[in-house]
């Protein structure tokens, strides 16, 4: 699965606080997070964020 940082992922579950997107600060063998409702940082091994992501979006330049 091709992400990228600065990529919006739409998670199939809810962050604690109701948000469902994140933003990538790094990928590679995990990545790490900022969700956009609350801000909150955190890194989740690149295995369970790939079968839990929902759609990926992009801005192309």
């Amino acid at each position: 699965m091709d992400i990228r940082v600065g990529d919006v992922l739409t998670m199939k579950k809810n962050h604690p606080c109701g948000s469902k997107q994140m933003t990538v600060l790094r990928s590679g063998m995990d990545f790490k997070l900022r969700c956009t409702g609350c801000g909150r940082e955190f890194m989740v091994p690149r295995s369970k964020i790939e079968k839990n992501i929902k759609a990926v979006s992009r801005d192309e330049e």
